[in-house]
């Protein structure tokens, strides 16, 4: 499946852990495969094995009351821009792990969305088709995360506030 390295991605943006998220996009792909024929009938077959993932992630988030974990540095590590400067690629790493931990506090619609968009790069029809929602609300909650976001990130630079 070439979808398989993103449902992975999105499984452990849910889970926060590699083998869940193993375990959670095998059972997307057994499932994907045992409705195969279900396929010509969709305009958007990616989003479809998406929601399935989504779908499978938070069943088992409810089923186990699983939580996330705060494992930014496999997910998420960026490299710092500035090599030649220490305090400056500090200064960066720092940000990045302040802005992931914004965006894992949000509520999960909007952290989903922010994800989705920002992180993963999907389109708005994309986003609403995973999510089984309206385009109107991908924007709403979009607008709302990211401002949540630059809120609380305010917050701790103007104020020393976490």
């Amino acid at each position: 499946m070439p979808v398989q390295q993103k449902l992975f991605r999105f499984a452990f943006r849910l889970l926060g852990n590699e083998d869940d998220a193993k375990d959670i996009t095998q059972d997307a792909l057994m499932k994907v495969w045992r409705q195969q024929g279900k396929m010509n009938e969709l305009e958007n077959v990616e989003a479809w094995c998406m929601r399935i993932t989504r779908n499978l992630s938070l069943d088992k988030i409810k089923a186990r009351k699983y939580r996330v974990a705060d494992d930014l540095e496999k997910a998420l590590e960026l490299p710092a821009v500035d090599t030649q400067n220490p305090h400056v690629a500090t200064e960066q790493q720092d940000m990045m792990k302040r802005v992931h931990a914004a965006i894992h506090a949000l509520p999960e619609k909007f952290r989903l969305v922010i994800q989705l968009r920002d992180m993963d790069g999907f389109s708005y029809q994309e986003i609403a088709d995973m999510l089984d929602i309206t385009i109107n609300e991908v924007k709403v909650n979009l607008h709302r995360a990211r401002q949540k976001v630059r809120e609380q990130l305010k917050n701790v630079y103007a104020y020393g506030l976490q």
